[in-house]
């Protein structure tokens, strides 16, 4: 059995719980273990964080306004996508995860030439920076690149194999 939910929320802060909460309670209802529920939900929070923060349009005529969050848990992996339409990363330097090499589709819409990118460090009182990098913790599998289609915006996506508690109503048997 699967589940798949998709929320088009407010470019709010009071949206970022909300989408947590929702992503809990599915994890719960379907028999997920906690830790790994746990750490999905921060990581979503995270990415919905960022969605909120960055994912504004450059003109304030442009609908900017709300963001998406998509998440799938199917078998044995749980898969969580944010859009929003913001700027997105730089263009000609996407931001992969520590140590990947973007290639192709991986690099995101802008660019297709194969890059590695450094981040530089966050300095340990900084107020802002880490959370793609607690996303990249979390998670098995993280991608972060811009919308296709010539359509502004960040999508960061991110998977994790599920642990099931042993009482799961939807455990694979």
């Amino acid at each position: 059995m699967s589940i798949w939910w998709s929320l088009h929320l407010r470019r709010e802060a009071a949206s970022v719980p909300l989408a947590r909460r929702l992503l809990l309670g599915t994890m719960e209802t379907a028999g997920v273990d906690p830790d790994v529920s746990y750490d999905l939900s921060v990581a979503l929070s995270e990415a919905c964080a960022n969605a909120v923060e960055h994912g504004g349009g450059a003109a304030p005529d442009q609908a900017s306004e709300a963001y998406r969050v998509t998440a799938y848990l199917d078998g044995e992996t749980c898969r969580i996508e944010v859009a929003d339409s913001g700027p997105g990363f730089p263009p000609g330097e996407p931001y992969e995860p520590s140590g990947a090499v973007a290639t192709g589709a991986a690099a995101g819409a802008s660019t297709t030439r194969e890059a590695r990118v450094s981040r530089p460090s966050v300095p340990d009182t900084a107020e802002h920076g880490r959370g793609l990098r607690l996303i990249e913790e979390l998670a098995d599998h993280v991608h972060f690149g811009n919308r296709a289609g010539g359509r502004s915006g960040a999508v960061v996506s991110f998977d994790k194999i599920v642990k099931w508690r042993p009482d799961a109503p939807l455990a694979l048997t």
